[in-house]
């Protein structure tokens, strides 16, 4: 589905060697660049919400990371002349090879039938959800935003890792591999943060 360049630097190719439209190039910078919207949103959502000052340097930190890298992937789109949206009836996460392109890491038992309520793909936060972060505030708002983070973390690292194995584009793999590298060791952040607040990940 891509055809390569005769030069293989690393960088990602020009309209003549795109990816093809349903290509796991193309699925993974249109998917990833909406899971990376949400989190910029939840994370601006809770520096409003606390003052604790090592979860708003991780809100930070986050929207930061995911808004550069979510630029990257829409500018990579713009560079292969595709649309940002799949087209037709592929539903997202389509390219991660069907049934088992999740990963294993479904919606998890709090958002039944995938794409209700807003949840597109794998760890992504209800509309619900995103009301109820932007109404706590404090230790409740902090926890809620870890758990949550938790959840598309774990989602993001299951998208990209299926990148990882199945993009051609190398660029676009090392990308993928560095997004489940950070968001590995922001769970395991996560995960102590959660405990200092004697809470735990929801899943």
């Amino acid at each position: 589905m891509y055809k390569r360049q005769s030069r293989d630097d690393g960088s990602a190719p020009g309209a003549a060697g795109a990816p093809a439209p349903d290509s796991a190039d193309a699925g993974f910078a249109r998917d990833m660049a909406v899971h990376h919207q949400q989190a910029v949103e939840m994370s601006f959502i809770v520096r409003d919400r606390t003052e604790d000052e090592d979860v708003r340097r991780l809100a930070y930190d986050i929207a930061n990371t995911q808004a550069n890298q979510r630029g990257m992937l829409l500018g990579w789109l713009d560079l292969w002349g595709l649309p940002k949206v799949a087209g037709g009836d592929r539903p997202p996460m389509a390219w991660m090879g069907g049934g088992e392109g999740d990963g294993g890491h479904e919606h998890g038992g709090h958002h039944p039938g995938g794409g209700s309520d807003g949840v597109l793909m794998a760890g992504m936060a209800s509309r619900a959800e995103l009301e109820r972060l932007a109404r706590l505030d404090g230790k409740q708002a902090e926890v809620f935003y870890l758990q949550l983070m938790t959840d598309h973390h774990k989602g993001g690292v299951a998208m990209a890792e299926a990148c990882a194995s199945r993009c051609a584009v190398p660029v676009e793999q090392r990308l993928a591999r560095g997004m489940v590298e950070g968001q590995q060791s922001e769970l395991g952040l996560m995960r102590d943060m959660l405990a200092e607040r004697k809470a735990r990940p929801r899943s």
